[in-house]
């Protein structure tokens, strides 16, 4: 009698068994599939040439790409940031605080490849320039070069190098500044001129 409850708790346990690793199975089968399903709509879209346009040239500074009247819709593009879509549309990065308030963006940092933006009609915020930094100090930074100093940031670096901070931008993007706040003395920065 004990061998029959035996064989039949043995042949029990591993139908138990069977059924768990099938469960293991599907459930890793649904989170792969789940997994790769969300990468694939995470990837940027392939550019058509309906996104060609105006926009493909980066535009000068001051100097707005698009010349249409405003308001008007925008659909964001690989590597847009509202920064560089306010360049686009007003000259100036400036007014991205504008375009994050017409389309009442909870978080800036996070638009989408093919989001749809209203560009609102505002005046370009243009940065002005102080007094102080239209004159010369004994730090100026005249070559195409800096080495970092203990105490710098990209801002004073800035004034010293063109008397005007807010194109630490400019010395971000020539050197590849993944996080602009962290800069180390002693590395050599190139300053475009």
């Amino acid at each position: 009698m004990k061998t029959k409850i035996v064989e039949k708790v043995k042949t029990a346990e591993s139908t138990i068994s069977m059924f768990f690793g099938i469960a293991v199975v599907v459930i890793a089968g649904v989170l792969l599939f789940n997994y790769f399903k969300n990468y694939i709509k995470k990837q940027p879209v392939e550019e058509t040439q309906s996104t060609e346009s105006v926009f493909d040239q980066a535009p000068e500074e001051g100097k707005p790409a698009y010349n249409g009247e405003l308001p008007t819709k925008y659909q964001v593009q690989i590597n847009d940031s509202l920064w560089s879509i306010s360049v686009k549309f007003y000259g100036y990065g400036y007014n991205w605080v504008d375009i994050s308030k017409e389309n009442n963006l909870n978080n800036s940092d996070q638009i989408e490849v093919g989001q749809e933006l209203t560009i609102p009609n505002v005046e370009p915020r243009i940065p002005a320039k102080a007094e102080t930094l239209q004159t010369k100090t004994a730090n100026t930074i005249e070559g195409s070069s800096y080495v970092v100093q203990k105490g710098d940031s990209l801002w004073n670096i800035s004034v010293r190098a063109y008397q005007d901070g807010y194109k630490w931008v400019e010395i971000a993007k020539a050197n590849n500044l993944s996080n602009p706040d962290f800069i180390h003395a002693g590395n050599t920065l190139t300053i475009p001129r």
